[in-house]
């Protein structure tokens, strides 16, 4: 019986038949999972953090972006006024 080690829950594999560095996928949780070793099986979960940092960066950079603009024109406006006075 092979458990996702995620949420635990009864993976349908025959351990016989799984081989190393195969991966899995959870019914439950929809965790990728790797085979990383056999007899006994064991499983490792297939962490997307890396490309979830990199989406985080990504999207940063662009609020960034967005912000550093509109403050820009929000200072161009102000100095404006103050040359009008």
């Amino acid at each position: 019986m092979i458990r996702c080690p995620e949420c635990s829950a009864e993976i349908d594999v025959d351990e016989d038949e799984v081989e190393e560095g195969e991966i899995l996928s959870c019914p439950e949780c929809e965790s990728e999972l790797e085979v990383s070793q056999i007899h006994p099986v064991h499983l490792n979960v297939i962490s997307d953090d890396a490309d979830d940092d990199e989406d985080d960066d990504e999207e940063e950079e662009e609020e960034e972006a967005e912000n550093g603009d509109k403050g820009d024109l929000i200072e161009d406006e102000e100095e404006e006024v103050e040359d009008e006075e």
